[in-house]
């Protein structure tokens, strides 16, 4: 008997639950069609939203970059990787953040899980919405600090919580902004309102809300009319950006503490010359596109239309993300595969991306899809009917 025989048999678990995962090949760029495992197929299952990463502005800056600069880095920030790339990235950020500076990470996970031991430990305080990515959840096991789970944007839950919540050195109510799985938009307004009321901070990932929401794609906190406020924002370059990395938005002293704290960051070499200068690039189409965020949401009411009118569940979205729903992994999956074959890539969402009894397939619409490729998304489901 070999130490290493328990591996086939969680793998045998896993194929027996329905939840296997395998990887697929995509053979072209991130566009409304791409070629995938050796085929043609819309793609719906993409968080390019915006398309920024095939935009010829952005192409054009991440080539430049690689030519002035290289490829690579060469170390952590804190020593030879400190591009002056960082400054202006960093700049432009804070700017449409509206915070007094920002700091960027090789990932959005990376962000979540150096901020939140940073602003929380042993004595304080962790408020975290239900359906909270699983960034913050590692991020919040990380700190050590106490923890509190309160209902999925319910505003009376949280406020329950914190009433019963006076011995902590600090507190710490965190959301996404926008919920990736589900589409919808937590109720910042009423969580800060909270947050004031019992002296507590609030941390939103805005990962899914940057570049689509509020003025200018400025993000969720923008979408409520909350700048200026004291809410800690963090989000990624890796979605609408249509680059790589994340950052954390807020005052100067919380940037300057991460700096010395942040241990993904401390550890990390910096991100690639090229990705930084494809991301500054992306920000300045945002900010001058707002054509690309109508023409996204455009898309995605039109295919939310129509599959209601079809027959199939969605959850409630707000936003580019339409959540399908169909219950167990195996019928998830089994359509996924049966869409694939009518030429449509909706990827199968199952547990532990979404809880028990809710696996789904997460599609979401970009602003470069062509009226014809939505259409043909739409006519994909219909010859399906609901398997």
């Amino acid at each position: 008997m070999s130490s290493y025989d328990w591996l086939d048999t969680e793998y045998a678990a896993i194929e027996q639950a329905g939840l296997r995962r395998h990887l697929r090949t995509v053979m072209s760029a991130p566009t409304g069609t791409i070629h995938l495992d050796g085929r043609d197929v819309v793609l719906l299952g993409s968080n390019n939203y915006l398309g920024l990463s095939t935009h010829p502005e952005v192409i054009a800056a991440a080539v430049e970059a690689t030519q002035t600069f290289g490829t690579g880095a060469s170390g952590s920030r804190l020593i030879s990787g400190n591009s002056e790339l960082y400054t202006t990235l960093e700049t432009n950020l804070a700017k449409m953040k509206g915070t007094e500076a920002a700091l960027v990470f090789s990932s959005g996970y990376a962000a979540n899980t150096s901020i939140i031991p940073v602003l929380a430990g042993e004595d304080d305080l962790i408020l975290s919405d239900a359906l909270n990515h699983a960034s913050i959840i590692d991020g919040c096991r990380l700190s050590r600090a106490s923890k509190k789970i309160y209902q999925h944007c319910d505003v009376g839950h949280l406020k329950t919580l914190l009433s019963a919540s006076t011995a902590f050195r600090r507190k710490l109510i965190v959301t996404d902004g926008v919920f990736s799985m589900d589409g919808d938009i937590a109720p910042l307004p009423d969580i800060y309102n909270l947050a004031a009321q019992h002296d507590a901070m609030v941390l939103v990932d805005d990962a899914h809300g940057f570049g689509v929401l509020g003025k200018d794609g400025n993000g969720t906190v923008s979408h409520f009319g909350l700048e200026g406020k004291e809410i800690i924002q963090m989000g990624t370059l890796s979605k609408a950006v249509g680059a790589l990395g994340g950052y954390i938005a807020g005052s100067r002293a919380l940037i300057e503490l991460l700096i010395n704290r942040a241990r993904s960051f401390i550890f990390t070499t910096g991100l690639p010359p090229a990705t930084l200068a494809a991301a500054n690039a992306a920000l300045d189409v945002i900010r001058s596109s707002p054509e690309l965020r109508k023409r996204l949401f455009s898309h995605a009411k039109r295919l939310k239309t129509a599959l209601i009118d079809l027959g199939y569940t969605l959850l409630p979205s707000e936003t580019q993300i339409l959540p399908v729903i169909l219950g167990s992994p195996q019928r998830a999956t089994r359509v996924a595969e049966a869409l694939l074959t009518e030429g449509v890539f909706a990827p199968a969402i199952r547990p532990p991306a979404v809880p028990t009894g809710t696996s789904r397939l997460r599609l979401t619409t970009m602003a470069t899809h062509t009226e014809a490729e939505i259409e043909q998304a739409i006519r994909a489901f219909a010859t399906l009917g609901k398997v």
